[in-house]
């Protein structure tokens, strides 16, 4: 293992020292452990300048759609629920009452409450990339928006990787799911800093100025070179090996992931999630990663995707989306506010959704349970036509009635946000034949 020191970028909150330290190592891509070269292998340097992204937050375990965006007040009592509506800033628009600041924000966001199409299965895929897992399983399935994205659009800053996964391991393994490479092989996968990742980027013991020495480069990545050649996976080491040192020569990455350089009254909008509550085999509500994937769509990143609190409220449901919406509210709205005042919120496009609804009928746990027949999403940016709710369900919530929009619709409006034609750009598979992004078209109440 090759460890290199790196220029100086001020002390860290713990004081050992004023210096970075990244390490060459393994960086946590995808679902296996990749070297940078791998990460970056498809990255083309583009120049940096005003990019598009997307921030895909997952409310993972299938959020209660008639509790947050579309309550049902002429409903039964028994499917009603406890929870009241409140007016938003768009007159005709109401959320429910644990939402008060997006609802002050309506007017910067728009609701999608028919959503149709989920398989039922416990997990990211629909969300991340729009088709069924069971699709193309057989070469890995399909990519996700943020594989995508790298592969079509590259980098917007050569040490930036375009793809980042803030998840944090779940005992239930899927609701953790960044969103794979599919087919297009684990060189398209993302970057995850958390645990080895960010260990990762520690490198001690060699100079920046030694990268300059050719054969000391080389010869650091002896044991890189042969585990990817074995593999057949990369050609022309040399220039994605240049790719991975224009990261760990820079300290642009690192720097977004440090929230202490953020003003104290920053994280205070956005709050901590703390305590974390309901979580159980699920994610926690870490109000943090909204304010570090804002950061890194700031530092260029093209896609992030993060999967914030436990849904799957069989029981005490109504406790559940107290303490979770309640949250939400705090770090989505601050997120929401970062962007504006940034200037960025016409490029960055929001959107926190689950795999799937809940039961119209409360049972006798105070919980509702699973319902694949019809969901809701919430979005904000993207220069998309906001303030406006698209879709409705039947009185009871159980169906769509009007305007049903399958996920594969929600996703394709995220490629156009992203400057990618999802009609006109098939991408091609391991057997050489190309395969759509998606089926269907945008959501043309949005674009």
């Amino acid at each position: 293992m090759l460890t290199i020191l790196g220029r100086s970028i001020g002390g860290f909150c713990d004081r050992v020292s004023r210096r970075s330290f990244l390490r060459i190592g393994t960086l946590a891509a995808g679902a296996t452990s990749l070297n940078l070269a791998d990460v970056l292998r498809a990255e083309d340097g583009k120049p940096q300048g005003r990019h598009k992204s997307v921030i895909n937050i997952f409310l993972g375990g299938g959020p209660p759609h008639q509790d947050l965006w579309d309550l049902k007040m002429d409903a039964p009592s028994e499917i009603r629920g406890e929870f009241r509506p409140i007016d938003t800033n768009v007159p005709g628009i109401q959320i429910c009452e644990v939402f008060p600041k997006l609802a002050a924000r309506m007017d910067k966001c728009a609701i999608i409450r028919s959503i149709v199409g989920a398989t039922g299965q416990h997990d990211a895929w629909q969300c991340v990339t729009g088709w069924p897992a069971r699709e193309l399983q057989f070469l890995g399935g399909h990519p996700s928006i943020g594989a995508v994205a790298t592969k079509v659009l590259g980098p917007v800053d050569p040490s930036v990787p375009a793809f980042v996964g803030l998840a944090e391991k779940t005992q239930h393994v899927p609701w953790s799911d960044p969103g794979a490479p599919g087919f297009l092989g684990p060189a398209f996968g993302c970057f995850r800093p958390e645990g080895q990742g960010l260990a990762d980027m520690r490198l001690n013991g060699i100079s920046v100025e030694k990268l300059d020495d050719r054969k000391q480069l080389l010869a650091s990545f002896d044991r890189m070179r042969r585990e990817v050649d074995g593999r057949g996976m990369m050609t022309g080491i040399d220039s994605f090996n240049q790719l991975a040192f224009n990261v760990l020569t820079s300290s642009k990455l690192l720097e977004a992931l440090d929230l202490s350089r953020e003003p104290a009254e920053v994280r205070a909008r956005y709050g901590d999630g703390k305590p974390y509550q309901f979580q159980y085999d699920g994610a926690p509500t870490v109000n943090e990663q909204l304010l570090m994937a804002r950061r890194l769509v700031e530092a260029g990143v093209r896609c992030v995707t993060l999967s914030y609190g436990r849904w799957d409220s069989h029981g005490q449901n109504f406790a559940l989306v107290r303490d979770h919406g309640a949250k939400l509210d705090q770090c989505l709205s601050a997120l929401i506010d970062d962007l504006y005042v940034r200037g960025m919120l016409d490029d960055v496009t929001v959107i926190a959704w689950g795999e799937f609804g809940r039961t119209p009928q409360i049972n006798k746990d105070a919980g509702r349970d699973h319902w694949p027949k019809v969901s809701c999403a919430f979005l904000a940016g993207g220069g998309m036509s906001t303030g406006q709710v698209i879709g409705a369900t039947n009185r009871l919530g159980e169906v769509a009635e009007q305007r049903p929009v399958d996920f594969q619709e929600v996703v394709a409006t995220l490629y156009h946000n992203l400057g990618i034609n999802p009609g006109s750009k098939p991408i091609v598979d391991q057997a050489g034949r190309p395969q759509p992004l998606v089926e269907k078209g945008v959501i043309r109440e949005l674009i």
